[in-house]
This record gives structure tokens, sequence and C-alpha cells, in this order.
């Protein structure tokens, strides 16, 4: 990134992604250091969440969600998903709120809509046979409350991303010519919705460089 600076690849041009905070501090102190704080301030440099969640801010009123939207923690979620499961009259044994938000998580990561939900019987019935066939109803109502209450959770940061690139073109267009360079660091760490984000951005330039080692991938 440095390198690239030095030979007058404006800052604001390149992205670089991670997955903790920590290590993005790190990495821009350690890149301030080369170019100078002022030049490395300007360097969109992050986390997926952190990043997505700004272009979002930016861009999320044409999926209906205002520009100050809530991000809810897992703690807010599963306390909404509890109040969902209660209201729902569900069996408790069978409707843990942190097992129902760790299916709607795989869900949304995997890009499965509620309506791809409903249109997927291999999931359904994924869900009957393990005993929790209002799997898809508890997700309708998660999905339906979160908007109206003008929240996202960690995951819907990159799905409604996802969906900000794939629905409108323009969006994506703006934000392929900001981010010419595009580095990723623990690459293997990526799950399908971050790796088709990370495609559609570096399409128009190819200019991608990722980093990873595959002997400590949480999804192997």
């Amino acid at each position: 990134i440095a390198q690239l600076m030095k030979n007058g690849i404006e800052p604001f041009k390149i992205q670089n992604l991670t997955f903790t905070n920590k290590a993005a501090s790190e990495r821009k102190n350690r890149i301030a250091t080369v170019v100078g704080p002022s030049e490395a301030k300007n360097l969109w440099m992050g986390t997926f969440h952190s990043v997505f969640a700004r272009i979002l801010r930016s861009e999320g009123e044409k999926l209906g969600y205002p520009s100050n939207f809530t991000i809810y923690d897992t703690q807010d979620s599963v306390r909404l998903i509890a109040s969902i499961i209660k209201e729902m009259q569900l069996e408790k044994d069978k409707y843990k709120p942190k097992q129902a938000l760790g299916r709607i998580s795989q869900f949304k990561n995997s890009l499965i809509t509620v309506r791809a939900y409903y249109q997927n019987p291999e999931l359904m019935e994924a869900d009957k046979a393990s005993g929790r066939p209002k799997m898809g109803s508890i997700y309708q109502e998660y999905v339906d409350r979160c908007f109206k209450a003008g929240a996202m959770d960690f995951d819907d940061l990159l799905l409604r991303t996802n969906e900000l690139l794939t629905r409108f073109p323009e969006v994506l267009a703006k934000y392929q010519d900001r981010f010419r360079y595009i580095m990723v660091d623990e690459y293997q760490d990526t799950n399908h919705s971050q790796y088709l984000i990370v495609r559609a951005l570096a399409d128009r330039y190819q200019n991608i460089c990722v980093v990873g080692d595959d002997s400590q991938s949480i999804y192997a």
C-alpha cells in the first residue's frame, strides 16, 4: 500500500479490508510511518463490516434505510428473537434464541433471503427435521422488525451491501471507480457474501491482492 502511494496512487482509491479493528489500526500505523499520518488517514481501511457500514450510511436510503440506521449487536439480536419466539408461543426447548440467530446468520452469509428460503425445499425440510418448522416465520418476523426499526445486524451489513451493488449498477460503478486497488487480509476467513462483494468491486480494474493462510481457516 505504501509503495502504491509512493507511486502516486491517491490513498482514497485504495481499499484495505481485514477482520479486526486492532489489525486495521496496526496496519494504518505501519503505513503512516512510511508515508506520513496525513496521507494514511485517507485510506479506506478497516474491517469488512466497518467499511461496508460506511458505504451503507451513504447509500442505504436506496434500500429504504435511514442514513443513521442502528447496528444491532449480537445481544440486541438475541433479545429480539427471544421476544419473537415468545410472541409466537413456540416451544422454548426447541427454539433457542441463540441457535435461531445462528441459523439466520448462516442464511444471510449465504445470501439466502426470506423469499429464497421459502423457495428452497431442502432448507425447510432440514429445519422441519430438526424440530424447528417455524424457522422461516421467525426469520421473516426478525427481518421485518429490524427494517421497521431502521436497524441492521452485522450480517445485514454484508447482505445489504450485496443487494445494493446488485440492484443499483450506478452505485457499483461508483465504488468500482473509487476502489481501484483492493487488498484483503486474512482472506481464508472470508465467507461467500464477503467474497461476492470483493469480486464485484474489483471487477472493473482487477487490481486485487489477497493474503491468507489456509491452515488457519475457520471454515476448513
